[in-house]
């Protein structure tokens, strides 16, 4: 049975972190002390749902977080610091603060660690999330105890909805662009103008010119996607953001 700890202080753990290539010692103190913090924490680094889903939702949402008073975001993972770093390098995730927990020292102490040798994993975290005041546990989301990688509640959207039940959620973008396109620098400006975070997508990398066709029926970019919802070029942009 896992063990909610909502009202007790999180463990008193020193993880061991590689920063601009040394070793650094960052301590509980150092992550919660006076801060508000939400935690989030899963099986593993590039694994498929904390990959595809459960970070980049936070990552995402970071900002109207921190609009709703959360000081800082933290992954933590039974990883170590190399795989913890490349998997933020690769998932692009500023936002958040990935923490290696390699020993597995503090999950253990959450009462969150679950053998998965049968997927040759070894110990690893269940999946699960907090909101924590001050070192002090103020409310754990935990994963139902059911077959497979349940992952239901521990979302950002359900922190949101906890932290503050009128906070508005932010728009997805994706954004395709080419290196060197003039309107697609002018559409990224746009969006940080209105504080819009959003994917991009560049053609000749991440897909080809017959891709972005197929799925906005243009060969042009920028393609700016809103919610799902093709918005257009630069100027359609533009357009829908009133300027």
């Amino acid at each position: 049975m896992l063990s909610n700890r909502k009202g007790q202080r999180v463990p008193n753990v020193t993880f061991r972190t590689r920063q601009n290539n040394q070793w650094v010692n960052v301590t509980t103190d150092d992550l919660f002390a006076g801060k508000t913090v939400i935690v989030f924490s899963l099986p593993g680094a590039f694994t498929p749902t904390c990959s595809s889903t459960h970070l980049p939702g936070y990552n995402q949402m970071a900002n109207v977080f921190k609009e709703n008073g959360v000081d800082d975001i933290i992954c933590i993972s039974v990883n170590d610091a190399f795989v913890m770093d490349e998997w933020a390098k690769s998932q692009e995730a500023t936002n958040i603060t990935l923490i290696p927990d390699g020993n597995g020292e503090f999950t253990e102490g959450m009462g969150m660690l679950v053998d998965k040798s049968d997927l040759g994993f070894g110990k690893r975290s269940w999946r699960y999330s907090m909101l924590v005041k001050d070192g002090v546990v103020d409310n754990m989301f935990i994963e139902p105890e059911e077959p497979g990688d349940p992952f239901k509640v521990s979302d950002a959207e359900t922190m949101l909805r906890y932290i503050n039940p009128e906070a508005v959620k932010p728009k997805q973008v994706s954004l395709f662009t080419k290196v060197g396109c003039p309107f697609c620098a002018r559409a990224k400006a746009m969006l940080k103008e209105h504080n819009m975070n959003y994917e991009e997508i560049v053609l000749g990398k991440d897909v080809t010119t017959y891709s972005l066709k197929a799925v906005t029926g243009a060969t042009t970019v920028p393609q700016v996607f809103v919610d799902g919802q093709l918005i257009g070029g630069s100027e359609a942009l533009a357009a829908y953001l009133g300027v």
